[in-house]
């Protein structure tokens, strides 16, 4: 081959993944060893159960069609596009599982398989993105979890220490006492070793904990007496965990417990010796700004400035779990406990502003995607309350409570940095702040009388969620919610027609759909075109499958794919395909400073809009389960 074709074939190659990866003499190298394939329409280059052949292949323009069959049809699996990759055998199979055909007239570059697979082993960023890539033979990235997130292949090497992932150190050095011990002698003992947590043992079990805040309340209630033993003040709830724990489980673990101390057990249950102890300071040591830190300042403001400080603060550290790749799983998770220490903070504001305490018990609910845990970014307010019915001549005045108490909470939340919601879903809407009664003919209304309007608003209040309150109400109201569901199948219809509003964001031609016209002309919506169709499918089912309490989208899936063994590949798939979307949208919005919403696909770069199409591939697939199941194209 001549100089001049290998240099065009690197100039092209070199703009895709893995190939970018590769030092610049190596990827050279084996572009001297490429071909050139022309092909016509409908001409196949390989069947399934065909043995592999010894090259691979890239588009270089065009487009080749994957198919495999199901059941009685050929179901397409893939579209590969320019600077896609198929062909290459990444598992030990040594037969292809589609059939590649070209889709149109195509031009394809081939590589010699053998020498392109030493440069991937030698290679981690290459091997690390070919097991989450689109070779013939896998579906799609997303159902291989295990091998990591699809976004985390494009990111710099970093090592298991900024991520939060490598095993936490823990003290070895552990101090113990009998439930019998005086609280004299284990104040002596902390003292005497400095420490802050003695472990109360039986025969090496850990029964309790002692540390300086029990020893504090002791002494507040004058119990530190000669007639005085540890079981008297200690905590008996020991929250223990694996020896092999890493630093980001157990920074979540002490977030949502509110604790200091983490006990480590021979299998991390309390039925088993002590081997060790971690404490919070442990996990600052390792790794920093601990989430622990700021619901500390959260819980301690006085003002709601202080509140949006902290708040600003915590967006920093979201920045810097992105920069440094955690997996948005846990990102998620964290951040849904600092959001709710907000909101319950916000709200213990709020009340000691009202001239009385409240007149009967009430919640407040996170609607949407804060209701479904999946809110990192100021976004728009959506809330709701709830109080427990009262005789009819106290209605009104109570409805008055509650609603100037919500008022005041959805100022404070807009203070904090979140914006009013345009469409008026708060819970200072009258419409919205109701009694337990009234939210249960809402939704039995919303239920039996299924229309555009009430889709709409059910998108929104069928993902709620209980931030501060009682929650006996939401126990009813759910309990309520799910008995009119269970009557009533043409609901389930209405919500899978609404599901389906929104096309697959990529068109016939494998271009992005964008917006035609308006302030965001020619801009890629992420939420609507790509997030939307995941999140309402994954409500839909879960609703169809009596799920509850589970909130993320994710989780959804991964929930709905245990309940459906025939779909598990599809929904697993939609899981990954929405956490990496989600990734996405929250990067684009901390890089444009806003919500992440719009995207302006000049500004990517062929990498970026590589990521993108890759996330929408579940879902044609998911809107065709939805189409079937619930026969929405007979609905008017």
């Amino acid at each position: 081959m001549q100089n001049t074709i290998a240099q065009r074939i690197y100039d092209f190659l070199k703009q895709f993944p893995p190939f970018q990866f590769m030092a610049e003499g190596d990827l050279l190298d084996i572009c001297s060893q490429a071909s050139v394939l022309y092909l016509d329409k409908d001409e196949v280059i390989f069947n399934r159960d065909q043995a592999y052949n010894d090259r691979f292949y890239i588009v270089q323009q065009g487009a080749i069609k994957l198919t495999r069959p199901s059941k009685d049809v050929i179901k397409v699996v893939d579209i590969c596009d320019e600077g896609d990759l198929f062909g290459l055998k990444v598992t030990s199979t040594d037969t292809y599982r589609t059939t590649a055909t070209a889709k149109e007239e195509t031009i394809l570059y081939t590589l010699p398989m053998e020498e392109f697979s030493a440069f991937a082993k030698a290679n981690k960023a290459i091997s690390n993105y070919l097991i989450a890539s689109f070779a013939s033979n896998i579906k799609d990235p997303y159902t291989l979890q295990q091998s990591g997130s699809l976004l985390n292949t494009y990111e710099p090497e970093r090592g298991a220490h900024l991520l939060g992932l490598e095993q936490a150190r823990y003290s070895t050095s552990i101090i113990t006492c009998s439930p019998e011990t005086s609280i004299q002698e284990a104040a002596r003992l902390m003292q005497q070793h400095r420490i802050g947590c003695l472990v109360i043992t039986t025969d090496s079990i850990p029964v309790g904990v002692l540390t300086n805040r029990e020893l504090r309340n002791a002494i507040a209630n004058n119990i530190i007496s000669s007639n005085h033993v540890v079981r008297d003040a200690m905590i008996t709830q020991v929250v223990c965990a694996v020896p092999k724990i890493t630093v980001t489980q157990a920074q979540l673990i002490l977030l949502k417990n509110g604790i200091s101390h983490l006990i480590i057990t021979e299998d991390g249950t309390a039925s088993t010796k002590v081997i060790g102890v971690l404490s919070k300071h442990d996990i600052v040591v390792a790794y920093g700004n601990s989430p622990a830190e700021l619901v500390k300042e959260i819980k301690r403001a006085k003002k709601t400035k202080m509140l949006r400080f902290t708040w600003e603060k915590a967006t920093l550290l979201l920045e810097r779990y992105l920069d440094q790749n955690l997996p948005i799983s846990h990102i998620l998770n964290i951040f849904s406990e600092l959001k709710d220490a907000l909101m319950q903070r916000t709200m213990q504001l709020s009340l000691s502003k009202m001239a009385h305490n409240p007149p009967v018990p009430f919640t407040w609910l996170a609607l949407g995607s804060q209701g479904r845990e999946e809110q990192l970014l100021y976004t728009d307010q959506d809330n709701a309350l709830i109080y427990e019915d009262v005789s009819p001549e106290n209605n009104e005045a109570t409805k008055n409570y509650f609603l100037h108490l919500a008022n005041r909470m959805n100022k404070r939340l807009h203070k904090i940095g979140y914006d009013y919601c345009p469409a008026d879903m708060m819970g200072s809407n009258p419409l919205y702040c109701l009694s337990l009664s009234e939210w249960k003919i809402q939704f039995s209304t919303w239920i039996k009388d299924p229309s555009p309007e009430s889709m709409l608003l059910s998108g929104i209040f069928f993902d709620y969620r209980m931030v501060y309150g009682t929650q006996e109400l939401v126990g009813e109201l759910t309990a309520s919610i799910y008995d009119q569901l269970s009557t009533s199948s043409v609901f389930f219809r209405f919500m899978a027609k609404d599901a389906l509003k929104n096309p697959p964001p990529v068109s016939f031609f494998r271009n992005f759909l964008v917006e035609s016209d308006g302030a965001h002309k020619d801009e890629f919506d992420i939420k609507n075109r790509a997030m939307a169709p995941l999140i309402s499918g994954a409500r839909v089912l879960s609703l169809y499958h009596n799920l509850r309490n589970i909130n993320h989208t994710s989780e959804r899936f991964e929930k709905l794919a245990e309940l459906e063994p025939q779909n598990k590949e599809l929904f697993e798939s939609c899981a990954y395909a929405f956490k990496a979307l989600l990734k996405f949208r929250v990067k684009q919005g901390l890089r444009n400073d806003d919500s992440g919403r719009f995207i302006k696909l000049a500004d990517l770069s062929k990498e970026e809009r590589l990521k993108l199409k890759r996330c929408f591939k579940p879902l044609r697939d998911l809107q065709e389960v939805l189409r079937v199941r619930f026969q929405t194209q007979n609905l008017s």
